[in-house]
């Protein structure tokens, strides 16, 4: 695969340091070889090559071991860009240190930042976010998972499912119901709950179509130390959101990879095949699919950066802007992505060949972190909250 920077990286979204961190990513991870059978194993082994290489940094703050005074989701975007680019694995276990202890970051105790934070960073550690239930997923509101005080902290029972790295992870972050009394997003909590807890249960693995480590994990009277609740008692679902409006963009990034190698394999693949005594790419019809391709990679790359931009250098929540990112580069990725395999002819459906495997990469992007109608509701709630009370355009 060709490593030269992503043209987007002129685009003035970025500073010098962020188009020298994702040059610096590119030449390294074209180095890395991760055998991708045993995919425990090679979760593992990303996490470990990541922190090592002090890319897992960028998931945390300076003061708890990271490369940055504060989270850049530009940096977070180009790093999962190129990571994914190269491995779908690779981007997962970057991203799930990031997302995973996105919680910890934003609302833990100090003592509890220090203790897990720098293993973050270091690769030593590996996170996991636990927030969807059986009955629970989109609809949030909906958790049944329960969390009631006893003396010194307070006991967790329920269960969580889609828990990506549920069975590798050292610890999760834990989203429960507080307050019975309360319906719908109130009265949630969240709590950082170590792997080795007694009564914690990740054994139920879950098998999909792009293989990472995934499971439902079960709670069954889990102790959790009063320190070890993030943020506010009852804030858990704005603690939630606040995480995910950081790391949505993050996850347009990673589709927009998946984009830029499928169309980069298509490029060559348009140059290398021969078809009536010319190649595919001189065929007029190839070159007009080709041509709404680069079209589309582009508009994903503008409305993620476009957010994370927003993230990094504007005040108040950027809801709005991640979730268009969020809904716009996953389903753009996923038309590239299509027509990569059919450009591909027979070639595209065979297993091994690279277009096969980010077709079956790019499908989840489009539900996990909020599937793709659940954004459509967040952008257009958002757009019209912004209309509100806005003048009337004349007639």
């Amino acid at each position: 695969m060709d490593t030269a920077a992503p043209p987007h990286l002129s685009w003035p979204f970025f500073t010098d340091a962020h188009r020298a961190l994702a040059a610096h990513a590119s030449t390294w991870v074209a180095d890395q070889q991760i055998d991708p059978r045993d995919t425990d194993a090679a979760c593992r082994a990303w996490v470990r090559a990541l922190g090592a290489a002090g890319l897992l940094r960028y998931t945390v703050p300076r003061e708890w071991g990271g490369a940055l005074d504060a989270l850049d989701s530009r940096a977070l975007c180009l790093l999962r860009e190129t990571l994914s680019a190269h491995d779908g694995l690779a981007d997962f276990a970057f991203a799930m240190q990031g997302l995973g202890s996105g919680a910890v970051t934003l609302g833990g105790r100090d003592a509890v930042r220090h203790e897990w934070l720098p293993r973050v960073g270091s690769g030593d550690a590996i996170a996991a976010f636990a927030l969807s239930e059986p009955n629970a997923g989109s609809d949030v509101g909906a958790m049944t998972s329960s969390a009631v005080r006893v003396a010194g902290g307070w006991r967790l029972d329920g269960e969580k499912t889609w828990v990506s790295n549920g069975g590798i992870a050292d610890f999760y972050c834990v989203f429960a119901r507080t307050d019975p009394a309360t319906t719908g997003p109130k009265g949630i909590s969240a709590f950082l709950v170590p792997a080795t807890t007694p009564g914690l249960d990740a054994s139920a693995r879950i098998e999909v179509m792009s293989p990472h480590p995934l499971a439902t994990v079960q709670f069954d009277g889990c102790f959790i130390p009063e320190d070890y609740l993030l943020g506010e008692e009852g804030a858990g679902f704005a603690l939630a959101m606040r995480t995910l409006d950081i790391f949505r963009p993050s996850v347009a990034a990673a589709a927009v990879g998946f984009a830029r190698r499928a169309l980069a394999e298509t490029l060559a693949q348009a140059h290398q095949r021969a078809m009536f005594g010319a190649t595919l790419g001189s065929q007029p019809l190839a070159q007009a699919i080709i041509g709404d391709m680069a079209t589309d990679v582009d508009a994903a790359a503008l409305l993620t950066y476009r957010a994370a931009w927003q993230r990094d250098t504007q005040e108040g929540r950027t809801t709005a802007v991640a979730a268009m990112a969020k809904l716009g580069a996953t389903e753009l990725a996923q038309q590239v992505i299509d027509r990569a395999v059919q450009l591909h002819g027979g070639r595209g459906v065979r297993v091994g060949e690279v277009v096969e495997r980010l077709y079956r990469d790019i499908r989840s992007l489009r539900i996990y972190e909020g599937a793709t109608e659940v954004q459509r509701l967040l952008v257009g709630r958002e757009v019209l909250k912004a209309a509100k009370g806005a003048p009337v355009p004349p007639t």
